[in-house]
């Protein structure tokens, strides 16, 4: 048994005491007793709250994965999360504006994907355990949207007709304006009983696929995206919430506002190049062919737009260069958390004068951001974003410009 006063909050939402020690569900300054396994205390008794510390609301809290820093206040969350951006700029030498952060409201998620196994009396449905196999199952969730948790029944009896005894479904699910998307992974090959019993299930979901096979659809589910209809491929990725998608949108439309002709790199469904098309011409590129489709799909449908052109590039091998950003005097770019850093190395030899930077990562933003300021650009502000409530994730928007010739 030992004793420690947790000092501050890892990457990961655990608390970090004097050793390294790790405990998770645990505050800085709180002390702590219980059982040391290697460098985890597993089960923290908490013997000094913090004043930060609150009761979670949800009842899987302590043994669902799903969340992990409930048990601290909002306030708390918020100036730890934009804490975490400023000291990963700080760690490359950069100062910026950080504005205040803008939360997305609890039940507001509109995408999650779920897991489902088989047992011998039936199924579970839920997300997996902190750090385990363990399937969790839940009747409530305080981060979806209700349609989203509605589906929980629908969702078990699909795993007793899909899922092996030794498999685990995924189920990613989407809500759109004309339902719920579901892609199913994992299960059973779609013979010919099985795809005779899912459309039982049209009902609940406005379209089903069976991983890369369309099972029905109800109509063609769309979600509007600036003055445009999108219908997503199944599974695609999609901005959490819908106001954290707003607050990303309004921070690129102000860093672009003076640009007469735009680059958007990494653009998915078009979540920037859209609302932007409405008053510039856009060159959308993506390295995923479904979403390009998807985009041009969209932009096909959708008059009064300005020209926007699409391209299927995979900007990790194939990053623009120079010469082709030098068309542009603006630029959109929303990275996966990896980063891209091959590409910042080329937009620094490029004169494009305003980027805006969107990213999920905080530690690779501030790496790609410390290549293009040593390219001669200025990082003027930054606006996190937590669409990801009583998790660790944070994003954020931000602009650059380029500095003048002799500043």
């Amino acid at each position: 048994m030992v004793e420690c006063t947790i000092q501050r909050l890892g990457h990961h939402g655990d608390g970090i005491a004097e050793g390294p020690i790790y405990a998770s569900l645990t505050l800085p300054g709180e002390l702590i007793r219980g059982d040391r396994i290697g460098d985890r205390i597993a089960d923290p008794r908490i013997v000094t709250p913090s004043s930060d510390r609150v009761t979670p609301p949800c009842p899987h809290y302590r043994a669902c994965g799903g969340c992990s820093l409930m048990h601290a206040s909002d306030p708390f969350v918020a100036d730890w999360k934009t804490e975490s951006v400023a000291k990963a700029l700080t760690a490359h030498g950069i100062e910026s504006e950080i504005r205040p952060i803008q939360t997305s409201s609890a039940r507001t998620r509109r995408r999650a994907t779920l897991s489902g196994t088989r047992t011998k009396k039936g199924a579970l449905v839920g997300f997996h355990a902190h750090k385990s196999d363990t399937i969790v199952p839940i009747r409530d969730c305080f981060l979806l949207e209700d349609l989203l948790l509605r589906t929980l029944s629908a969702l078990e009896q699909i795993t007793r007709l899909g899922a092996s005894r030794s498999a685990t479904l995924s189920f990613a699910m989407t809500l759109t304006e004309t339902g719920i998307d579901l892609r199913v992974d994992g299960g059973k090959p779609l013979d010919g009983p099985l795809r005779a019993a899912l459309p039982q299930f049209a009902g609940t979901f406005a379209r089903l696929s069976w991983a890369d096979e369309p099972v029905f659809a109800d109509g063609t589910p769309y979600l509007s995206i600036g003055p445009a209809k999108v219908s997503p491929p199944p599974g695609a990725f999609l901005q959490a919430t819908a106001d954290g998608e707003a607050a990303l949108q309004t921070a690129v439309q102000e860093a672009m506002a003076d640009s007469t002709r735009i680059a958007d790199l990494f653009c998915g469904l078009g979540t920037f190049a859209l609302p932007l098309a409405q008053n510039v011409p856009v060159h959308a590129v993506e390295g995923a062919t479904d979403l390009i489709a998807s985009l041009q799909e969209a932009v096909n449908h959708t008059p009064g737009l300005k020209l926007v052109t699409t391209e299927t590039r995979d900007l990790f091998r194939r990053p623009l260069l120079p010469d082709e950003l030098g068309k542009f005097d603006g630029l959109t770019i929303d990275p996966p958390r990896a980063g891209a850093e091959a590409q910042m190395h080329e937009i620094a030899k490029a004169p494009v004068p305003r980027i805006a930077m969107v990213s999920c990562n905080p530690v690779t933003f501030a790496r790609d951001t410390a290549i293009l300021i040593k390219g001669g650009y200025v990082l003027d502000w930054v606006q996190p974003v937590d669409q990801f409530r009583w998790s660790p994730h944070v994003e954020l928007a931000a602009q650059l410009t380029l500095r003048h010739i002799g500043a």
